[in-house]
């Protein structure tokens, strides 16, 4: 596990499409299929991962607490699922079970998307507006898992980004990457 940081991608870059098996559905999803009304977000997750783990709980009440407002979710794996599979597709249908994942969780077999996205680590977020322009990128939050005095698992980053958006108001530019595991790329 090499501790790697999101790419940071240029703001207003439009939304990459795909289309992509659902392992929750079991039906292929475009990016038209899950974008929200008034926001997407993009996450790049895995199974395996303990930053994804740690901030699971924090992913599920953003979904809960933010599609009532229109902004929809979607969840990629992108790692290579032979070298790891515990991120398989099998797996990953057991992982949305058994945190409730309320979205679509993608399996990204080619690992186009991911490079489409310029994805780097697990988890990276990516919020695009009603009209598929970037305006967010980087942290969930600053909380980590297993350091001494950790900072409270919040969502803040991402919470904050949100709110600006639906209240009509400018993002701030100054955004951090969020920091995690490595894509596992295949060779």
């Amino acid at each position: 596990m090499a501790l790697t940081p999101s790419n940071m991608i240029n703001l207003g870059t439009l939304a990459p499409d795909f289309t992509l098996p659902d392992v929750v559905s079991g039906n292929l999803k475009s990016y038209a299929d899950i974008a929200g009304n008034n926001a997407t977000v993009v996450m790049f997750i895995c199974n395996h991962c303990p930053y994804v783990v740690h901030v699971m709980p924090e992913i599920i009440k953003i979904i809960n607490e933010y599609r009532p407002k229109g902004v929809d979710f979607v969840a990629i794996s992108s790692n290579d699922n032979v070298a790891y599979p515990q991120d398989g597709p099998d797996a990953m249908k057991e992982f949305a079970a058994s945190w409730k994942i309320d979205c679509a969780y993608l399996f990204d077999e080619t690992q186009d998307v991911a490079r489409a996205y310029d994805a780097a680590c697990t988890p990276d977020f990516y919020i695009f507006s009603e009209n598929k322009k970037l305006i967010y990128r980087g942290r969930l939050d600053e909380s980590r898992p297993r350091v001494e005095n950790p900072a409270p698992l919040t969502g803040k980053d991402l919470r904050g980004a949100l709110n600006a958006h639906l209240a009509g108001q400018m993002i701030s530019e100054i955004q951090f990457p969020s920091m995690g595991c490595n894509i596992k790329w295949k060779n």
